[in-house]
């Protein structure tokens, strides 16, 4: 199997050295072996075939996804003993900073964080693979087959291009080749224009924060949203802009940037594709506005973005872009952050927590980072009733004591308004 990666896996994958990489750490209570995890791996590659890729560049230096059947590739485990539940945070900063082979293959490994009776896992994958919706379907999967080896996990009919997640009247349409070729013409035009600086911005220490809300506060801000005609999602971003906006003051951008799950778009990238393509939009606050109001706000622009995502238009223009990647890369990597933070809810999980063999304690929220600007990203998640935070930063873009105080200030903000709500009238 060979395929061209994608604009957005070839900007993920960047020169293949520097790291990008995605950590989802679970703990499990119970006794597993070697044997069985290794088993489940190669379980997991043999229904993934891009588990068993390397990237190789062809003559015009596109890089390409390949499998080769007579070499194949091993899944690393790397075993390390458990000390402390805060070993996972630990590994989770060296595993960023530790780049794949990409050249060599796989783009997935697992640190088995190893205690007798307790294990923390971590899986480790490079972004340009995949997104947090397809990582947690491989997770789902992997814990499956290490319950039970011979689990019926199905197998996947892999992405092999364009014509796989785009409906080929799309591209076949005239007019839409034109306006995509058009919107990239225009953007590539302004990335010769706009100006970036020479030195991309010293990152300095990466950090990890991670907390969780226990299940009474989470039923309570369910409530509270509920009553309120919001999501959680955007009752979180209301609560990190204003977050920001007091801890930084005039440092502040006032934006958020949400990513979207592509799959609520388009129905033929199915839960367990391995697929790194997202959308994004971006949320700002009303400074004249209190914080249920701006919710309510925050909430009506959310609906009107959704409705304007394109991702078929998106994914044309991108595809028209790979002349000027490394302009657009650059642009990314050295241009100033017009952000504060990164902002993803992935939702409740519904991955089984009692197993035959184990019991699976807690997923914390994945981290990721990379090297294209910001690094500052808060990803929630929700599982056995409890949510899960993490809070991701480096002290170039976002100092470790600032950071903090975003983090109280997010939590002090969560039990205002549920405090206000709560009171009698």
């Amino acid at each position: 199997m060979k395929r061209k990666l994608l604009f957005g896996e070839r900007m993920l994958h960047g020169d293949g050295n520097t790291p990008f990489n995605s950590v989802i750490p679970v703990r499990i209570r119970g006794d597993f072996s070697a044997a069985a995890l290794n088993h489940a791996l190669v379980r997991l590659q043999q229904k993934h075939p891009l588990l068993n890729a390397f990237i190789e560049n062809d003559e015009t230096n596109r890089p390409w996804f390949a499998v080769d059947k007579d070499r194949p590739v091993r899944i690393p485990v790397r075993v390390i003993p458990r000390y402390s539940d805060s070993d996972q945070e630990v590994e989770t900063v060296r595993e960023w900073l530790t780049p794949f082979d990409t050249a060599k293959g796989p783009m997935l490994r697992i640190v088995w964080i190893k205690g007798g009776g307790v294990s923390d896992l971590l899986m480790v994958i490079h972004h340009c693979l995949c997104d947090g919706g397809s990582a947690m379907s491989i997770l789902a999967a992997l814990l499956e087959l290490l319950d039970d080896g011979d689990a019926n996990i199905g197998q996947e009919t892999p992405i092999k291009g364009m014509t796989d997640i785009v409906p080929v009247d799309i591209l076949e349409d005239k007019r839409k080749v034109l306006k995509a070729r058009f919107i990239g013409y225009v953007a590539t035009l302004a990335l010769w224009i706009i100006p970036v600086n020479k030195k991309a911005v010293d990152r300095q220490n990466d950090y990890l924060i991670q907390w969780s809300v226990d299940s009474d506060k989470l039923a309570a801000l369910s409530r509270f949203c509920k009553n309120s005609g919001v999501t959680i999602n955007t009752f979180f971003c209301t609560a990190l802009l204003q977050a920001f906006k007091e801890v930084r003051k005039d440092k502040a951008h006032n934006k958020v940037s949400c990513p979207v799950d592509i799959r609520r778009f388009n129905p033929k990238i199915k839960r367990d594709h391995i697929f790194a393509f997202g959308l994004m939009f971006v949320v700002s606050a009303y400074p004249k506005l209190d914080f249920i109001s701006n919710v309510k706000a925050i909430q009506k622009d959310i609906k009107e973005k959704m409705k304007k995502l394109n991702p078929y238009l998106l994914m044309m223009v991108l595809e028209n872009a790979h002349p000027v990647l490394e302009k657009f890369t650059r642009f990314l990597k050295y241009g100033k952050s017009s952000n504060d933070c990164m902002f993803s809810n992935l939702g409740n999980l519904t991955i089984p927590y009692q197993y035959n063999t184990f019991e699976l304690e807690m997923i914390n929220s994945p981290s990721v980072i990379g090297p294209l600007g910001n690094t500052t990203s808060l990803v929630i998640s929700t599982y056995r009733g409890q949510m899960s935070l993490s809070l991701v930063g480096s002290e170039g873009y976002l100092p470790y004591a600032d950071a903090q105080a975003i983090q109280h200030k997010l939590m002090s903000i969560l039990e205002e308004q549920l405090i206000t709500r709560l009171e009698p009238a």
